[in-house]
């Protein structure tokens, strides 16, 4: 019969817990994760991020009969959309809807952040600024 020695167990996970604490993830706090920088509007939720894209901090509603710009507050835009919050259909249909209102490709709409979340970051590639992007957001909560 073969023997084998192994080390106590309280001296093994001492010799790991430096190997394991160096491979981890930095956390994303507060301080590493700002990626937008406010627009020239304060208290806005459209902003510009670092590369220069306009972004639009949206608070979505699926599952609403029509699509529409139901508020504009100063934490984000309220957008009632008319597909199930499934499957990803409420966030295709946000990102069609946002394009028509602003005017733009489609693919020149992308969510950036928030796929299974009310709280979306939408990044505009379109070469707008965030005062035209306001003024259309804001014309079509009127309407």
């Amino acid at each position: 019969m073969l023997s084998v020695a192994f080390p106590a167990p309280s001296r093994l996970f001492r010799s790991w817990v430096p190997l394991l604490e160096a491979s981890r993830m930095p956390k994303k706090g507060k301080a590493q994760n700002k990626e937008t920088v406010k627009s020239s509007v304060s208290g806005s939720p459209v902003a510009t991020d670092k590369s220069g894209c306009v972004t639009i901090s949206v608070h979505a509603k699926p599952g609403s009969k029509q699509n529409g710009v139901t508020d504009l507050s100063a934490e984000a835009v309220g957008v009632a959309i008319a597909a199930p919050p499934s499957d990803g259909e409420a966030n295709a249909e946000l990102c069609r809807y946002l394009s028509k209102v602003l005017e733009v490709k489609k693919s020149e709409v992308v969510l950036e952040k928030g796929g299974k979340s009310r709280e979306k970051l939408v990044k505009i590639l379109a070469p707008l600024t965030p005062d035209e992007v306001l003024e259309k957001l804001r014309k079509e909560a009127a309407s």
